[in-house]
């Protein structure tokens, strides 16, 4: 779980379905019982010291008009697909709940920047461009092997990494199935490797909660 400081004040943290239960609880034992509201896809706590909560569904939760049925929404398992990509590397896998079931992670030459001396700068502009076209079609190969016969099962597409990489690889038309599950929510992750998608999995999953003790939210 990472705090980090919220636009418009306060702090929002992730909490993975696991620790959802337990958030809540130490939330009251350090607030009091909070009366809550609902809203659109959000659950707002309102503590009796004036802290505030609002918790946001995780990306595929379904929309729900109640705080039971809103909570048993966020931690059920979902079927959820991952793309990440940065620069020549790409990471692509879908999971059940927790559970990473299939992944392909890839890696393709792409030029970096040239010592004074070396090719033209346009000669070197078009040979980059070529070779980050040429990782992004690659890219897509695999998402399309490994997500498209998936996509009326996946209830949401997360992306991470470097936004206009992922961008490049949906735009592939074969992956317009997948464009139309791509979560608003964007993963900040180094270069993708096995590791890092493993660990974005839950970050995936995690509960967005933006709170303000003694304060109002914005807006």
């Amino acid at each position: 779980m990472r705090a980090r400081p919220a636009a418009g004040g306060g702090r929002r943290v992730e909490v993975v379905p696991g620790r959802l239960t337990r958030w809540l609880d130490n939330f009251t034992a350090r607030h009091g019982q909070p009366r809550t509201t609902m809203r659109g896809y959000a659950m707002r706590l309102e503590a009796p010291d004036g802290a505030i909560a609002e918790l946001h569904a995780p990306p595929g939760a379904p929309l729900t008009g109640d705080p039971e049925s809103f909570l048993a929404a966020a931690v059920a398992p979902r079927p959820l697909g991952l793309l990440l990509a940065r620069k020549s590397a790409v990471a692509v896998g879908w999971a059940a709940g927790a559970e990473l079931r299939e992944s392909k992670v890839d890696r393709s030459y792409v030029q970096s920047r040239t010592a004074a001396g070396g090719w033209s700068q346009q000669r070197f502009a078009r040979r980059r461009d070529n070779q980050a076209k040429a990782a992004a079609g690659g890219a897509a190969d695999i998402a399309v092997r490994l997500l498209l016969p998936r996509a009326t099962e996946l209830t949401t597409l997360v992306t991470g990494g470097d936004r206009a990489a992922v961008d490049a690889i949906l735009a592939d038309r074969r992956l317009a199935p997948l464009l139309e599950l791509r979560a608003e929510r964007f993963l900040d992750v180094p270069e993708p490797r096995q590791a890092v998608l493993e660990a974005a999995l839950p970050e995936a999953r995690a509960v967005s909660i933006l709170i303000l003790e003694g304060g109002h939210p914005p807006g």
